[in-house]
């Protein structure tokens, strides 16, 4: 039991799907045979590893990503190229309102596309506008993006071979 407890944990690190971790899944280990020949240590540890990796995939799982709110300051002039810039980073703008001057803008948008914001809001703005940010939830991810994030790990796991 040690050896594919080993064997589990190590495939839920890797992560069988797009090589993030896996987290609150059960396993149970329903038989098994020890052979004084054949079975050793290792045996049970890469068994365990290949089972919970087919078992995983053919279980249905889903990605989440990290989502958070955002928050913007914008000149009023600006509004619109930020808007269309955040749509285009997969953003849902929840509300705008009016303060000091500026229109605010609150939106949830994944980590991901936050990556290059900064970079790009200060160029569209001419740095005119100011972002925050704060974790708010896991959110599965697009089906699409999530079939294209296996096939990529599935190429990366070929090359290693």
């Amino acid at each position: 039991m040690p050896a594919i407890l080993k064997g589990v944990m190590e495939r839920m690190e890797q992560g069988p799907l797009t090589g993030s971790y896996a987290r609150d899944v059960r396993v149970i280990v329903y038989d098994g045979k020890m052979h004084p020949v054949d079975s050793n240590e290792l045996s049970f540890m890469l068994a365990a590893r290949n089972a919970f990796s087919a078992a995983f995939k053919e279980a249905g799982p889903k990605v989440l990503e990290p989502i958070y709110d955002l928050e913007v300051l914008v000149p009023a002039d600006y509004m619109g190229d930020v808007m269309s810039d955040l749509q285009g980073r997969r953003a849902i703008i929840m509300g705008m309102d009016s303060e000091n001057g500026y229109q605010k803008l609150t939106a949830k948008i994944p980590l991901k596309e936050l990556a290059s914001y900064s970079i790009a809001l200060s160029s569209l703005t001419g740095g005119r506008a100011s972002f925050t940010t704060a974790f708010s939830s896991y959110e599965l991810v697009p089906n699409d993006i999530q079939q294209t994030l296996i096939k990529e790990h599935e190429a990366e796991m070929k090359e290693e071979d």
